[in-house]
């Protein structure tokens, strides 16, 4: 009787094992199936892209962050977003009678200037091994303007007009991805980019020899290149990519003058400007249930960079050989870097439901050195975003954020402070601009079909 009751016993146990087992089998499969789903990643992952945009005076030109993104994206997408930037930009010129009227404010006014751009991107999934993409952005900008003042530091009393900088750039990049294994995609492919722009000095801070300076650079195209690769695990939302884009050479034909009159210091011949390089890493994973964590870095050769029209050259050339008395015969940059930037992007993305997902991240920029050029007397910034994006349908949303940066303060200085002549660093220094900001707006537009 008792090896009966046991045998029975067992067999209870070994029947609620099973249905343990079952149970957790199940649970197990239920979990990863809902995870494997992740719906949400599609949706979040366009609310990340909101973010990846840069302020355009805050390291060097840098302004669309030249985001791969898009082409990340499962299946056929499409997308197109809009960008407008607010910047509070100013500061104090020093106390010098070459830099500012006597008894006048020493306020440079607000130099900074509202600006839009724009993005696009269309992506196709070819077969289940080739993806080809077309992505369009503005990469570089420059737009500075210092509001005419009874200083003169920065602007001139008879011509009425002030110191400032307009560069304008568009990019069109062609992408065939062809993934060897699952999960794994290698990327390229060649791009075409344009750049324009023109710069004016007026004022007390760029002496009597090139107040009322002009160079206007007439659009340009050149060819680069960019390649990658890309891994994805669906299961928990991960996707991670490396993105290298080539620097571009250009020749310009630079029309220089002062005040309208054409320069004529030595024969005419073509500006060299090398648009930089540049690194992307991007990252994405769920971290919990519909929520996504992200992360963006970004390298900028901008050390390479300077711009040296051939008559300013000349010209800068003759006033440095007089300035130092022979010391120094050579002449400066237009406009140069003296470091990379680097720069930082992390966030959280959540579903809220179907049709509602929100984003936040925080940002760090490294900037391009300091001082700054008084183009742009910005050095880095730190950023804060918020995103939320709408879906009416699966297949389509409309997605907005909006962004604010602590610009990093810096010193201005009118481009001869790293030159190798003793005390020039102290002479090149003109002005301080700290406790600046700016704001980014940005709407975007996606359709998956």
């Amino acid at each position: 009787m008792e090896k009966t009751v046991n045998k029975e016993r067992a067999k209870l146990r070994s029947h609620i094992q099973i249905v343990k087992d079952t149970i957790e089998n199940n649970r197990k499969k239920y979990f990863f199936a809902e995870k494997s789903q992740f719906k949400f990643g599609p949706i979040i992952f366009s609310v990340v892209g909101v973010f990846f945009n840069s302020y355009s005076h805050a390291s060097a030109l840098e302004q669309s962050g030249q985001s791969i993104l898009p082409f990340l994206e499962n299946g056929n997408y499409a997308e197109v977003n809009a960008f407008a930037i607010d910047p509070s930009v100013s500061g104090e010129v020093h106390d010098r009678p070459d830099l500012v009227q006597p008894n006048q404010s020493r306020h440079t006014g607000n130099i900074g200037q509202a600006n839009q751009f724009y993005t696009a991107a269309l992506k196709l999934q070819l077969t289940d091994q080739i993806n080809f993409g077309i992505l369009y952005d503005q990469p570089f900008a420059a737009k500075t303007a210092y509001p005419v003042l009874p200083n003169n530091s920065y602007s001139d009393g008879v011509s009425g007009e002030g110191t400032s900088v307009n560069v304008k750039s568009q990019n069109l990049s062609f992408i065939l991805g062809y993934l060897p294994i699952k999960n794994f995609q290698v990327y390229g492919g060649p791009v075409y980019q344009s750049v324009e722009g023109n710069v004016s000095f007026r004022g007390m801070a760029y002496t009597e020899a090139f107040n009322g300076y002009n160079a206007n650079f007439k659009e340009k195209g050149g060819l680069g290149w960019l390649i990658g690769g890309s891994y994805q695990i669906p299961e928990i939302a991960l996707k991670a990519a490396v993105t290298y884009r080539s620097k571009i050479k250009y020749d310009f034909q630079v029309d220089e003058n002062i005040f309208g009159e054409p320069l004529q210091y030595t024969a005419p011949s073509k500006t060299k400007i090398e648009t930089p390089q540049s690194l992307n890493i991007d990252f994405q994973t769920g971290i919990a249930e519909k929520t996504l964590a992200y992360m963006n870095l970004r390298w900028v050769n901008w050390k390479k960079f300077n711009i040296r029209p051939t008559q300013y050259d000349t010209l800068t050339a003759i006033y440095m050989d007089t300035l130092t008395g022979g010391a120094y015969k050579q002449g400066i940059d237009l406009d140069s870097y003296q470091k990379d930037q680097y720069s930082v992007t992390l966030g959280l993305g959540q579903q809220l439901t179907d049709r509602w997902s929100i984003g936040s991240d925080i940002g760090w920029d490294s900037g391009s050195g300091t001082p700054a050029s008084t183009l742009g007397p910005v050095k880095g910034f730190w950023s804060f975003g918020l995103g939320a994006q709408y879906n009416p349908t699966p297949n389509y949303f409309i997605a907005a954020g909006v962004k604010y940066f602590w610009l990093g303060d810096t010193k201005a200085e009118g481009g001869g402070y790293f030159l190798p002549i003793e005390g020039i660093k102290d002479f090149s220094e003109q002005a301080e601009f700290k406790n600046n900001h700016a704001i980014a707006y940005a709407l975007k537009f996606g359709y998956r079909f």
